[in-house]
């Protein structure tokens, strides 16, 4: 968003930056009406015989206060602050101080789906929020909207169904538009399955690269595995479970027997991590299908061997080359190509040949 277009919904809404300015003086967050407020459908009753924590006024907790922090921390939240807040990717108890009192605070809360996010909260004691969805099919209109109310000054709190937002979901989009429209983003950090399980899994984590959900037709992603396949870093992708089995065998056809431990339930009380490769992964789950989404970690390629020098084969190659009609310098391309080493070094051979 320019800088001329956010100024113009600023003059647009005297009234709603305002309100929202006076409601945090001195960066101390008020609980607005506006947060008595969910987003129809209504979320439904917890599951019975779950208990729900005592809450102060306005729904929030009594342990949660929206305005305590850490000392010398800024009151959270703040108006016209995007904040991206990690929820528990499976046990509750993961959800931090920090990222409770951002969401008991915030004016309104941007998830995937309001109804697991409304249940999420109850279970969380963080009832009456205001619900905003937000996913891959209605953002190209919602975006423009949280920008907004970012700009009337609204704390908006961005959630994903679980973990991080922003990885494998349009939060990337939210952040980058507000970036760009000059708005401050924050990451309350939280749980991630990416991260939970690189650490866990044994493989190598000084260098890693995430690719994510690969494509789910078997030749698009097939070719993607082939193009990973002198990637060096240990590799991160998501998986669904009625996908994993193909995608197992499609990394051993590609790529090989390589360690691999693939993630499951993190968090849960039945999680676990099979492997240690991908042959042994593929067999537990031929005998036991999957059940959940999947983190895969797995082991980067193994350096190339260097070429041998072997100089009497190389002279006779490059001296048959030549022979054919070659030019030294094409001879020295050419075998360059077909025996991995370096066309200068081969283009050198040749002169010495020459000369001896």
């Amino acid at each position: 968003m320019p800088p001329q277009l956010r100024q113009q919904l600023l003059d647009a809404r005297p009234d709603a930056a305002r309100s929202g300015r006076e409601s945090r003086h001195h960066g101390q967050c008020k609980v607005s009406h506006r947060q008595n407020i969910v987003q129809e459908p209504p979320v439904p009753p917890p599951s019975e015989g779950a208990a729900l924590p005592c809450e102060g006024p306005a729904g929030v907790p009594e342990t949660a206060s929206a305005t305590d922090s850490s000392p010398g921390q800024r009151p959270e939240p703040q108006a016209g602050v995007l904040y991206l807040v990690g929820t528990p990717i499976g046990n509750l108890d993961d959800l931090s101080p920090r990222a409770r009192r951002v969401l008991a605070g915030v004016d309104r809360i941007a998830c995937e789906d309001t109804r697991h996010s409304g249940l999420l909260l109850q279970r969380l004691g963080l009832t009456g929020r205001r619900l905003t969805s937000f996913h891959a099919h209605n953002q190209i209109g919602r975006i423009p909207q949280l920008l907004e109310a970012l700009v009337a000054g609204e704390a908006v709190a961005l959630i994903s169904d679980a973990g991080l937002p922003g990885i494998s979901d349009p939060g990337e989009e939210l952040v980058a538009a507000a970036r760009q429209a000059g708005l401050d983003v924050i990451c309350i950090p939280g749980p991630s399955a990416l991260t939970t399980a690189l650490v866990s899994s044994g493989l190598p984590t000084g260098r890693f690269c995430f690719e994510g959900f690969l494509a789910a037709k078997p030749a698009a992603r097939r070719q993607q595995l082939a193009d990973l396949a002198g990637e060096p870093r240990t590799i991160v992708l998501y998986e669904s479970p009625h996908r994993l089995l193909a995608l197992l065998e499609d990394l051993q056809a590609v790529l090989g027997d390589r360690p691999l431990q693939v993630a499951r339930e993190l968090t849960k009380r039945h999680e676990q991590q099979v492997g240690p490769t991908v042959l042994a992964a593929l067999e537990h789950f031929r005998r036991t299908p999957p059940l959940g989404e999947c983190t895969l970690v797995l082991g980067g390629a193994s350096p190339a061997e260097a070429p041998i020098w072997d100089e009497p084969s190389l002279r006779q190659q490059l001296a048959e080359l030549v022979a054919d009609g070659l030019s030294n310098r094409e001879a020295a391309r050419q075998l360059a190509q077909s025996s991995g080493h370096a066309k200068r070094d081969l283009y050198a051979l040749l002169h010495r040949q020459a000369a001896d």
